[in-house]
């Protein structure tokens, strides 16, 4: 049996279609879980809200997160009809979908942005054993009500609670010893590694969320956790060892 695995997807539409026509296109069972930054920002926009960040996060006062729920509820909707459509039949959940992700408030100033504190795996599993890809926005549930979680950290604690490897998808290749050559990519790292190419500078600017995110679903429990560009057959490519950084413990 083809290996499971939990894929993160950035939240733009512009390539939907050709990440979609990679992922339903894999043939062993696959989590998703998907971010949806540009549509938030573009939504509260048009509702007339201001977008602040702290630190990398976008502030979410308690008047936004209906909105930013809205945004990514939708979104995982029109993913789920996507890879349906292409003979992967995907359920399109958030946190709030059978108590799946617990959160709690990650710093007052942030509002209404969480971090997970437990993921209950029970629906995923019995989605994948009827034959179903569960697609998860990113939105945890306290005694409040939702919160907003980054789509990487949110991976990387349902990767590790589910024990599966990792693939993040992103717009670049992986990790780079040179930033302009993708020739330069470090086809394996240890965390001992990765935080010597970041204080070295190798690793900087947008780089950095991506291996954290990384080192978080390693720390959650995952075996592994890579960093690769959502190309046509990358997900084997990344199996094989030849494409992307796969971060490993050790």
């Amino acid at each position: 049996m083809e290996q499971a695995l939990l894929v993160k997807i950035g939240g733009s539409l512009k390539e939907a279609g050709e990440l979609l026509d990679e992922i339903s296109a894999y043939p062993g069972p696959l989590v998703l879980v998907h971010g949806g930054g540009p549509r938030i920002a573009d939504w509260l926009n048009r509702m007339g809200f201001e977008t602040h960040f702290h630190r990398g996060l976008r502030i979410t006062p308690p008047e936004q997160m209906e909105v930013v729920e809205m945004v990514l509820t939708t979104l995982g909707k029109y993913l789920a009809e996507g890879l349906s459509r292409r003979g992967r039949p995907s359920i399109a959940l958030t946190g709030r979908d059978a108590g799946l992700l617990e959160a709690q408030p990650l710093d007052p100033l942030l509002g209404r942005v969480g971090e997970v504190t437990a993921v209950h795996t029970q629906v995923i599993h019995k989605l994948l054993q009827a034959g179903l890809t569960p697609l998860i926005a990113p939105i945890g549930l306290d005694a409040q009500g939702p919160l907003n979680i980054n789509a990487d950290t949110a991976a990387g604690a349902i990767a590790g609670a589910l024990h599966l490897p990792a693939i993040f998808l992103t717009d670049v290749v992986g990790v780079l010893r040179e930033a302009k050559d993708p020739s330069s990519r470090f086809p394996q790292l240890n965390p001992a590694q990765v935080q010597a190419l970041i204080q070295e500078g190798t690793i900087s600017g947008g780089m950095i969320p991506k291996v954290e995110a990384a080192l978080n679903a390693l720390h959650k429990g995952a075996p592994w956790a890579a960093i690769a560009k959502g190309t046509q057959g990358i997900l084997q490519q990344v199996l094989e060892g030849s494409a992307g950084t796969r971060v490993v413990g050790g």
